[in-house]
C-alpha cells in the first residue's frame, strides 16, 4: 500500500488576477494569494498568460519567479512572443496550452497529434529554458504517443469532459453529454499508458471538490492543477482553507484507492 504516490496539488491563481483585472486596480495580488496558497500547502503555482493578459500580467510572471518557493508553472500558447517570455523567466514547468482569443476557458486539448512537427521544433528551442515541459492534451492514445514521441517530460489530461458529462445517476451538468463514468474510465487508460510511456502524468480543467474525488483516486495522476473552483471557495471561506480543503478531497479520493489494495 505504501508505494502510491501522494496527489500534488498546483493551485491555480489566474482568477485572483481577473478580480484585479475588472477594476484595473492593483488588488488583489496574485504574488500575495501564491503566497497564501504555498502557506496551506499548495505543492505547485501555476498561471496561465494569455496573449490578451485577460488576468495574469507579464509583471506577475517576474515577480512569481522570484518569489514562490514551491515550484512554479506558467501555462502559455506555443507563440514566439510566449517562447521569449519563458526563455527569460526561466519557470520550473511549462505547459502548452491551446488557446483561442473568443474562448471564456481553455476548451479542450492541444492537437499534438496534428501539429507535431512544429511543436518539435517549438519544445527544442522552449528546452533551452531548463523547464519541464508538459503538454495539456486530451486523454487520446494518438496524443499520448505523439507527446512522448515530442520529449515531453509531462502531460496534463484535460478532464473538462469528465466534469462535464453526466454522472452515473444521469445528472448533467450544464453542456453534459456523456456519461461520467465512461469519461472516468478514458481518463484512468490514459493515465495509464501515460505512465508506460515515462511521463509525468498530471490532470486539470473544471474540476471541483466532489468531482475531483474520483480522479483523484486514479494512482497514476500524479498533480492536479486547480484553479477555478479553489477560488470561488476562497471567495467564502478564505484561500488557506480553500486551498486546504481541495487537499483533503485529494488525498481522501486518494486514500480510498488504498483501501481496495
Amino acid at each position: 500500500m505504501d508505494h502510491l504516490i501522494r496527489p500534488r496539488l498546483g493551485v491555480n491563481v489566474d482568477h485572483i488576477a481577473t478580480i484585479r483585472q475588472a477594476r484595473g486596480t492593483r488588488y488583489p495580488d496574485p504574488v500575495a494569494a501564491a503566497h497564501l496558497a504555498e502557506a496551506a500547502g499548495a505543492d505547485q503555482i501555476t498561471v496561465h498568460l494569455r496573449e490578451d493578459r485577460r488576468h495574469i500580467q507579464d509583471r506577475d510572471v517576474r515577480v512569481l519567479r522570484e518569489t514562490v518557493q514551491t515550484r512554479l508553472n506558467l501555462e502559455m500558447g506555443a507563440t514566439e512572443e510566449m517562447l521569449e517570455i519563458a526563455l527569460a523567466t526561466r519557470p520550473d514547468m511549462i505547459t502548452l496550452v491551446p488557446e483561442k482569443r473568443e474562448e471564456r476557458t481553455t476548451e479542450g486539448g492541444l492537437d499534438v497529434a496534428r501539429d507535431i512537427t512544429r511543436l518539435e521544433d517549438y519544445i527544442g528551442r522552449l528546452k533551452a529554458s531548463g523547464a519541464h515541459i508538459s503538454l495539456f492534451i486530451d486523454p487520446e492514445d494518438a496524443q499520448l504517443e505523439a507527446s512522448a514521441e515530442l520529449g515531453a517530460d509531462a502531460i496534463e489530461l484535460h478532464t473538462g469532459d469528465y466534469c462535464d458529462a453526466a454522472d452515473p445517476m444521469g445528472n448533467r451538468a450544464e453542456g453534459g453529454h456523456q456519461n461520467r463514468r465512461g469519461e472516468l474510465l478514458r481518463l484512468m487508460q490514459a493515465a495509464r499508458r501515460g505512465r508506460e510511456l515515462g511521463l509525468l502524468v498530471a490532470a486539470g480543467h473544471g474540476l471541483d471538490y466532489k468531482n475531483v474525488l474520483a480522479v483523484s483516486a486514479i494512482e497514476e495522476i500524479e498533480e492536479f492543477n486547480i484553479g477555478h473552483s479553489i477560488i470561488a471557495r476562497a471567495s467564502l471561506v478564505g484561500l488557506e482553507r480553500a486551498v486546504r480543503e481541495m487537499i483533503v478531497a485529494l488525498e481522501t479520493g486518494r486514500s480510498h484507492l488504498r483501501e481496495t489494495l
